[in-house]
């Protein structure tokens, strides 16, 4: 068939808005902050065959890897899928999950009665059981300490509801009532898309439909390959460590060696360490999504957000290591870390292949999750705390941004508001301020992180996953700086303080929490970096008149809010 290219790029524009209005459906239906405040969910769609074709709404190590369920769905019930079914799964062993906490309902969607494709949402499920609320239990060495387990199963059978199974999930919950409304947000969410995506295909025609889906598949192949020709021919090699294994302290490492040939690809993993003990190896879905999201952000930001501008991207993860585990290795952290690990390992590796595109490392992130259960309430409560998340790193040309969610989440999750945050849970926000000096010094500075302190005013659990405690994380890049190292500290009532580990589980009586989420880095010298945005940054109170003198060598006037250029000049002479 023909295909006409502004139709295609309409196409490609109308998938995106209705991955968009179900993120919006849900962001408003869902009951539990971590949905309706923070975006801790995402939602795709793919063609019949299960490649996915529009991942815009949400988060990139959510969607990457979304083709891995829908596709586990087909093989799961091949010849058994019926209009009105509705599917649910998380395990990242069997059902093409990346975490047990992200759930993922899968609706088909038939025109004309063929199948023609699939909307779906993934969302991080508040709890769902396992040895720790909050679904992050840090104490787990094998995947059976994590929560309920999902195969591929049939939530809606021709439009009825298996009111067996949807009790048998609210049983394994500590938070039963959200979960039974998030459900309905999810599986409401996804039918408003495949409402629109059934409207988009009789508008073409389901046959030409199909078509044009195959060829923005297609576009986005080409483009990629186009992109990777910046690159030249060759082998380019980086290792990314984690400093722990949840338990002890031991150096775990992520090895990438990027082939490239012609406008081809090859990410092998080989040579990483084995599969830890603890939760953060990374499932193969994972794996595959965080290395789409690495390449992605890595050239132009207009690239089409779809599978196919991967078909020239072969993955090699070898079986038993970090990045693909054998069961039953446990893997909820996997997501952030090792994720995080891997994104930053592949931009090493690019960045001694196209310098000009180099982005600093971000500030790995050290919010813990506080549970307990307010006087009188009928549940606990499960509150993210997720202000005290890192800085980014800079890239050429801007500053990292000073406080950004998880790097895997390049922004798409949402900081909830803290008032909101008070009226919700026994917590009192103290205070939520950009660091001083926190930033990776620079031409272009990385971001500041955060100074977060929170008073959680009754008995409560704290599931601690700091990995940004400790040595800098954010690291720098051409002459540029790391970014400040993560703290955080306990002060429980009735006197004494501790600092709060990188991983574990502890019950506190009512406690104030002080947290220096870490800096991301900076890029270049920083003696080259314009004065009057160190100015700025100083009277911004992210740097201070010291370090702006002694590394920016840059003079601050004595009124402190201009440059005095003379002493300036000779600083920098």
């Amino acid at each position: 068939m023909n295909i006409d290219p502004v139709t295609l790029a309409l196409v490609q524009n109308r998938l995106d808005h209705i991955s968009r209005q179900m993120g919006f459906v849900m962001t408003r239906t869902a009951r539990s902050p971590i949905f309706n405040q923070s975006h801790d969910f995402s939602c795709f769609i793919a063609e019949a065959g299960g490649t996915l074709i529009s991942q815009a709404d949400g988060i990139p190590i959510h969607t990457g890897g979304g083709g891995f369920t829908v596709r586990a769905v087909l093989k799961a019930f091949k010849g058994r899928i019926e209009p009105g079914d509705i599917f649910i799964s998380n395990d990242p062993y069997a059902a093409g999950g990346n975490h047990l906490p992200d759930w993922v309902i899968s609706r088909p969607v038939f025109v004309e009665g063929e199948l023609a494709g699939w909307t779906c949402n993934r969302a991080h499920q508040s709890d769902i059981g396992g040895g720790a609320a909050g679904t992050y239990n840090p104490e787990a060495t094998e995947i059976f300490h994590e929560g309920i387990r999902l195969p591929v199963l049939k939530l809606f059978e021709k439009g009825e509801v298996r009111d067996d199974l949807w009790q048998l999930l609210l049983l394994n919950s500590r938070t039963p009532e959200l979960l039974d409304g998030d459900l309905r947000a999810m599986i409401g969410s996804t039918n408003i898309g495949a409402e629109r995506l059934e409207e988009l295909l009789l508008d073409l025609g389901r046959e030409a439909g199909a078509g044009y889906f195959d060829a923005l598949l297609a576009y986005a192949d080409g483009r990629f390959r186009e992109a990777c020709r910046e690159i030249p021919d060759g082998r380019y090699e980086a290792v990314e460590i984690t400093d722990n294994d949840c338990f002890e302290k031991r150096d775990i490492h992520i090895r990438v060696a990027i082939e490239k040939s012609a406008d081809g690809l090859t990410v092998d993993f080989t040579g990483s360490d084995p599969q830890m003990r603890g939760f953060k190896n990374s499932s193969i879905a994972n794996t595959h999504s965080a290395v789409y999201m690495a390449l992605a952000s890595f050239f132009d930001p207009d690239m089409p957000r779809n599978e196919g501008a991967f078909r020239s991207v072969a993955i090699v993860a070898p079986e038993g290591t970090v990045v693909n585990p054998r069961p039953p290795a446990p893997m909820t952290m996997c997501t952030v870390f090792i994720a995080h690990e891997i994104v930053h390992a592949i931009w090493r590796a690019l960045g001694e292949a196209v310098p000009g595109r180099a982005c600093a490392g971000w500030g790995k992130t050290i919010h813990n999750i506080t549970s307990g259960r307010s006087a009188g309430a009928s549940e606990p409560f499960v509150m993210y705390n997720w202000a005290a998340n890192a800085g980014g790193g800079a890239v050429q040309g801007r500053d990292g941004l000073n406080q950004i969610g998880l790097l895997i989440s390049l922004g798409g999750l949402h900081l909830p508001n803290a008032e909101g945050y008070e009226r919700i849970y026994p917590a009192r926000i103290l205070r939520q301020e950009f660091r001083t000096d926190g930033g990776g010094a620079g031409e272009f500075r990385g971001g500041t992180g955060i100074d977060y302190e929170v008073e959680t005013l009754v008995p409560a659990t704290y599931s601690f996953r700091g990995e940004g405690i400790g040595p800098p994380s954010g690291f720098g890049i051409s002459g540029g700086g790391a970014g400040e190292a993560g703290a955080m500290e306990l002060y429980p009532e009735g006197g004494g303080t501790f600092d709060a580990p990188q991983y574990g589980v502890r019950d506190l009586p009512p406690a104030r929490l002080e947290a220096h989420s870490p800096g991301g880095g900076g890029i270049g010298d920083p003696a080259r970096r314009d004065p009057a945005a160190v100015l700025r940054d100083v009277r911004d109170g992210v740097v201070s008149a010291e370090a702006a003198r002694d590394v920016y060598r840059v003079a601050i006037a004595a009124d402190g809010r201009s440059v005095d250029a003379a002493a300036t000049a000779a600083l920098r002479a």
